[in-house]
């Protein structure tokens, strides 16, 4: 479930930007429903502090029905040294919904940057520790890849960024079927998920550059998001309302950076 951008973070750190925020608002066609998401990065003389929050607005609601948070921190006290692109990382996500939680996690590790020599193409590695609440079975490890990169085959404005989560965690799954009970139960251990975003500066070109257009597909295998094929979508659609297995969810909106 994580949105972290942080290659644009650093980015914007070693540009000498001290802190940058932005907030995105995105349609999400198979769930069909609005994301507001609000992220902040700020850089100081300890390393950094990331953080966004995740708001999902159904159209058959009158109010925000599901909330996720992830807060994250880099230390950092030896940027000049040879290991200046190691840092140590921790990190709190959780959230809640109309009818259900989602279990704290506290992660612990290691990040590492790599970038080009002009910093618009970035690459942060992160391996991490991972506690769920209520969970002592799972495998407790998160490897994190997020990227960055601007002006993408030389066109101005052009960004292309992202992450792929890979993480240890044990879900029970009920699969309908056809026996006497309606379905049986499937566990599974490991959950990818990655979302590639892709955003054009289309405020360039009228004197509004904070304004971006674009969006993102979140890809992913035994994450237990929840979401069901809209009905547009006809009977044929390869959504699936369980997320046992592969699934994609592509979303489309706006973003302005403040």
């Amino acid at each position: 479930m994580k949105r972290i951008i942080l290659a644009i973070a650093l980015l914007a750190s070693t540009m000498g930007l001290r802190a940058q925020v932005n907030i995105q608002e995105l349609y999400d066609f198979n769930r069909d429903h609005l994301t507001t998401t609000l992220e902040m990065f700020k850089a100081d003389k300890w390393g950094s502090t990331f953080f966004f929050t995740d708001i999902y607005h159904p159209w058959d609601k009158v109010a925000p029905t599901d909330f996720y948070t992830e807060i994250s921190r880099n230390l950092n006290f030896w940027k000049d040294s040879k290991l200046g692109a190691l840092s140590l990382h921790v990190e709190w996500n959780g959230g809640l919904g109309e009818n259900y939680l989602v279990n704290n996690a506290w992660l612990f590790g290691a990040d590492y940057l790599l970038h080009n020599g002009d910093f618009s193409n970035t690459l942060s590695l992160t391996l991490m520790y991972k506690r769920i609440s209520g969970q002592t079975d799972n495998c407790p490890i998160q490897f994190t890849c997020a990227w960055g990169m601007r002006d993408l085959f030389n066109v101005k404005g052009l960004e292309f960024s992202g992450f792929l989560d890979i993480w240890g965690e044990v879900t029970e799954w009920n699969i309908e079927d056809d026996s006497p009970s309606g379905y049986h139960n499937e566990t599974t251990s490991w959950v990818i998920l990655s979302e590639p975003q892709l955003w054009y500066n289309i405020g360039q070109h009228f004197g509004c550059e904070h304004l971006s257009i674009g969006g993102e597909v979140e890809l992913a295998y035994n994450f237990s998001g929840g979401y069901k094929a809209p009905a547009f979508l006809g009977p044929t659609a390869t959504f699936s309302n369980q997320n046992k297995g592969f699934t994609a969810a592509p979303c489309i909106g706006l973003k302005w950076i403040f």
